[in-house]
């Protein structure tokens, strides 16, 4: 018990490392969390910093998801990996390093699927394009991608009870996460009647 606390505590530090921010201190920038969204997330620095930054942010964020994702593998039972992928996206979501506000986990999310269900990963970037090709909402299409990794690495590692608990705590997180974009949709929907 005491190892597996260890690696839920480490992927909730690998998270709360956010490059987003970090990247914006170094280049003199102001914080990332100022400005559209207000999300430090690849998104924010898509708009606030071009299409080659944001890139390298999202590589970063799944680098270390995966490498979180590769030792939790090797240390611990499969059942209790969906609960690694949520602490890393806890520590994505409100990390200790930065006032507990950073981005929304998606990215770290489908790099800690990577090594557990590469097909989900597959499966899920083809569900955002559809349903973004549909409704033209990236979070929406978001909430599909995630829904469809939680339930990838839930049939890969064959359904027991944690497994499945994990998948739907982070999914519910993210969704959590996205509670603003939520907000607005709702009441950009109300204007429009």
């Amino acid at each position: 018990m005491g190892k597996t606390f260890l690696i839920y505590l480490f992927a909730y530090l690998a998270g709360s490392v956010n490059f987003a921010i970090i990247f914006f201190k170094l280049t003199g920038r102001e914080d990332p969390r100022l400005s559209y969204s207000g999300n430090a997330g690849t998104t924010n620095v898509y708009r606030q910093a071009g299409m080659a930054w944001a890139a390298v942010v999202f590589l970063l964020d799944l680098g270390r998801a995966m490498l979180v994702a590769a030792i939790a593998i090797y240390y611990l039972k499969s059942a209790w990996l969906p609960w690694v992928g949520f602490f890393l996206v806890l520590g994505n979501s409100f990390p200790c390093f930065h006032g507990f506000r950073g981005g929304k986990g998606v990215a770290n999310y489908l790099g800690f699927t990577i090594l557990i269900a590469p097909w989900a990963v597959v499966l899920a970037c083809t569900v955002w394009l559809v349903v973004y090709g549909i409704v033209r909402m990236p979070f929406i299409a978001s909430f599909f991608m995630v829904l469809t990794l939680a339930g990838g690495q839930a049939f890969v590692l064959n359904w027991p009870f944690d497994a499945v608990a994990g998948a739907m705590a982070t999914f519910i997180l993210i969704l959590f996460n996205h509670r603003k974009n939520i907000a607005n949709y709702g009441n950009t929907a109300k204007t429009k009647k």
